[in-house]
């Protein structure tokens, strides 16, 4: 009997206290209530890694990511707004502030602007991605104690030695987005790039792709623009220069006056011509006789029509009236 009872009084013995966390993880009201609510001391000590380092990625990662999505949402919305309605006057393209009797800019939507528009657009949503993803990553970095100091540094090291291997490249996409930004060209104008003259076809940031009248296409680079010559943008000076031989200047400067008068009143060419045609006189005197000069003023879109009609008027105003056949006798 003595023996069952000091058993019995060793197992009913207190049991030992359970582990408390340190003072530090006590004097932290996070460690504390961690501790108060599981009872496990290294749980509470732990409470640091385990939940609130988890949580700050996690938040750290939902902001960068709202913060995308609101500012490519922004930037859509106003891609979507300069391409599909219209901007004020001050905003628009040069040849969409002309005025012309055809047609009113606003009634239209060129689509020069479109790809304008969405390839600045492009560009932004690229730079607001790697700015904010980028920005994120370092604040994971930093909350996984990594230092930031080397990493930055290197960094710039690489940015550097890609920029010397990539120059080509890098000057390439600045032109194109200075290009797009300044409106130097679009879409359907016509443009004089040195060796390439023709219609634009497409516009990118880095090539900028060109047809010109045989209906060869042409990839230029946009770093390797030196010059742009645009033939669409504003007004265009359609100049006309006929040979009179030596036959009377006034007689066919009248002559010709009234043949451009009938191309500034036909319904067809009308809306095109900016100002009336004007006969300057002569231009200059060669050893076959004089040279009569002919200007209008047209849209930049309507200068090819109302240039060919307006030769073809001239020239047969001369023969009409038999200046032509006095050159003729006279050589």
């Amino acid at each position: 009997m003595t023996t069952v009872s000091r058993s019995s009084a060793a197992w009913a013995a207190p049991a030992e206290p359970a582990e408390t966390p340190s003072v530090n993880c006590l004097d932290d009201p996070l460690c504390k209530a961690v501790f108060e609510v599981t009872d496990s001391s290294w749980f509470a000590e732990g409470s640091y890694w385990i939940l609130l380092k988890p949580l700050r990625i996690l938040l750290i990662v939902l902001v960068a990511v709202l913060l995308r999505f609101l500012v490519t949402r922004t930037i859509n919305r106003l891609v979507r707004t300069t391409a599909d309605t219209s901007v004020p006057t001050l905003l628009r393209p040069l040849r969409e502030r002309i005025p012309t009797a055809a047609a009113d800019p606003a009634e239209f939507i060129p689509e020069r602007r479109r790809q304008r528009a969405r390839a600045i657009g492009s560009v932004l949503r690229s730079l607001a991605t790697a700015f904010i993803f980028g920005i994120a990553l370092l604040m994971v970095l930093k909350e996984f104690s990594f230092d930031l100091a080397p990493l930055l540094a290197s960094a710039g090291i690489a940015g550097v030695a890609l920029g010397f291997g990539a120059q080509s490249l890098v000057k390439d996409l600045i032109a194109g987005l200075f290009m797009l930004i300044e409106d130097q060209y679009g879409v359907g104008d016509t443009v004089d790039l040195g060796e390439a003259t023709g219609t634009v076809e497409a516009v990118g940031l880095r090539v900028t792709t060109v047809r010109d009248g045989r209906g060869v296409l042409w990839y230029i680079r946009n770093g390797e623009i030196i010059r742009v010559g645009n033939k669409s943008q504003g007004w265009a000076l359609v100049v006309v220069d006929l040979p009179i031989g030596f036959a009377s200047t006034e007689e066919a400067s009248a002559v010709l006056r009234t043949a451009a008068a009938s191309v500034a009143v036909d319904p067809d060419l009308s809306p095109e011509i900016v100002d009336p045609p004007e006969v300057l006189g002569v231009e200059q005197m060669t050893v076959d006789g004089a040279v009569i000069r002919t200007v209008v003023k047209t849209t930049a879109d309507g200068q090819f029509a109302v240039a060919r009609e307006l030769r073809r008027r001239l020239a047969e105003a001369l023969e009409n009236s038999g200046i032509t056949a006095k050159i003729a006798a006279a050589r």
